[in-house]
């Protein structure tokens, strides 16, 4: 890697020790042709037409002339230097049209709860959030843009949304009170609106291993609002066996990489290390990580005799076409931690795949439904030969020319090498004994392993 290569990877690092950032994305800006009917913004000598019955703040930053506007209920222009209304006739311009109004799409339809609307203030290349953790969490910092106007729908459902600190119209609330006073207000009301309620606490999170999002409760409404768009149904995932890690709202295909950790794990070293060590590699280039603190699973919790209730959750996938290279990057993660677990604070380590792709989709579903129409059609045509064959048979053994019987047959285990690692720091330094064998259990299907050096025996699950 050359010297531009490693300057920026060390400021993508050095932005991982900075307090997380969220920042709002859409905006309810005059000159943005996203908020228009037509998708572009009104003609000179265009009619304008707000909805009537809507609250809105609309920043204007050029000059527009247009021949009639219909104003909304209650709201304000804030005009840039050098931005204004003239009036003129209207159809002035041949290409605009005639009779047709230019309309304002509707201010409320941005809400809090919804992943797409955000975006990460330092986002590192290669990683990624998964979907509760896109909205802004408990100890997130949430940025509304100076240069934009902007109308945020808070609910429905979710009742308050806590975060560390809220930044708009240039100003810092990091005090209950100081918020409070700011949404009552005019100015609060123009861009705040909805069922829920917004509060700040301004405690960090201090933990160097890390703390849990905080929107668990909330996380039926974020997927509610993400798959809105596609009917409120996930795309079907275009592999055998997908993985829904925690926090995410649908199936994918990768692999996911549990790992229990010590008071010496630290979560943005371990961040930095993936980036460094393992992102930068040739070999895993176009592979997506997401790290973060989740609850642990109380079942999964029992069946390894853990006592933690959390535990550092990595989800590895491919940008592009599935080609397995999220599952090799699980399994070097493992020989890693087996390794350098010590140093890291890790104490043991689960890994999950998920299986082989779908008519050589990608891993995010993408092309779902001409995936679906081919199996289906090749589904049909297999059933007709398969009725053609079973009234040959038929008719073959009436006339007496084939006779069977029936002979049980055992069930084949998929195949699969076991994943897991072992910690040595949990054995005595002098002792010559070799890693335990992990020992798959053929009656299973299962394609996660782990070895728990708490007890320093292989544990599989099933």
């Amino acid at each position: 890697m050359g010297a531009p290569g490693r300057a920026l990877l060390w400021l993508q690092l050095l932005a991982l020790t900075q307090a997380a950032d969220k920042v709002w994305v859409p905006n309810t800006n005059f000159d943005d042709a996203t908020n228009w009917s037509q998708n572009r913004t009104p003609c000179a000598g265009a009619a304008v037409e707000f909805p009537a019955d809507k609250t809105v703040s609309v920043l204007v930053r050029e000059g527009h002339s247009i021949s009639d506007m219909l104003l909304p209920l209650d709201g304000e222009f804030v005009l840039a230097s050098g931005a204004g209304f003239g009036a003129t006739d209207a159809g002035s311009r041949p290409d605009c049209g005639t009779g047709a109004r230019a309309r304002f799409l509707d201010p409320d339809r941005f809400l809090w709860l919804d992943p797409l609307l955000w975006r990460p203030g330092d986002a590192a290349r290669g990683l990624f959030s998964v979907d509760a953790e896109r909205v802004p969490c408990l100890h997130d910092d949430v940025v509304f843009p100076f240069d934009a106007s902007f109308r945020v729908g808070l609910g429905p459902g979710a009742g308050t949304v806590r975060v560390r600190s809220v930044q708009a119209l240039g100003q810092t609330f990091a005090r209950e009170e100081d918020l409070a006073a700011f949404l009552a207000s005019r100015a609060g009301r123009l861009r705040f609106h909805g069922p829920g309620a917004l509060s700040v606490d301004p405690e960090a999170c201090t933990d160097p291993s890390g703390c849990v999002c905080g929107n668990a409760e909330a996380q039926p409404w974020i997927c509610a609002a993400l798959l809105q768009p596609l009917g409120g149904g996930c795309p079907q995932a275009a592999c055998l066996e997908p993985l829904r890690p925690e926090g995410q709202c649908c199936d994918l295909c990768g692999a996911v990489v549990s790992l229990t950790h010590g008071p010496a794990f630290d979560l943005q070293r371990y961040r930095a290390r993936l980036l460094h060590a393992f992102l930068a590699l040739p070999q895993y280039q176009g592979l997506q990580v997401a790290v973060s603190k989740v609850p642990r699973p109380p079942g999964l919790r029992e069946a390894s005799g853990a006592k933690a209730d959390t535990e550092i959750q990595v989800v590895l996938v491919e940008a592009g076409p599935e080609t397995g290279g999220a599952g090799r990057l699980a399994r070097a993660l493992l020989e890693d931690i087996a390794e350098h677990g010590e140093a890291l604070g890790i104490l043991s380590a689960t890994a999950r795949e998920s299986g082989a792709p779908v008519w050589g989709g990608s891993a995010a579903g993408l092309n779902a439904p001409a995936r679906a129409g081919l199996a289906g059609g090749l589904v049909a045509a297999g059933l007709l030969v398969l009725l053609a064959l079973l009234a040959g048979t038929l008719l073959l053994r009436r006339e007496g020319r084939l006779r069977w019987r029936r002979r049980d047959e055992a069930a084949t285990a998929r195949a699969g090498a076991p994943l897991g690692f072992h910690n040595p720091v949990f054995y005595a330094a002098d002792s010559a004994e070799a890693l335990p064998t992990p020992k798959s259990d053929q009656r299973s299907s299962s394609r996660s392993y782990f070895l728990n050096p708490l007890f320093g025996e292989a544990e599989a699950e099933a």
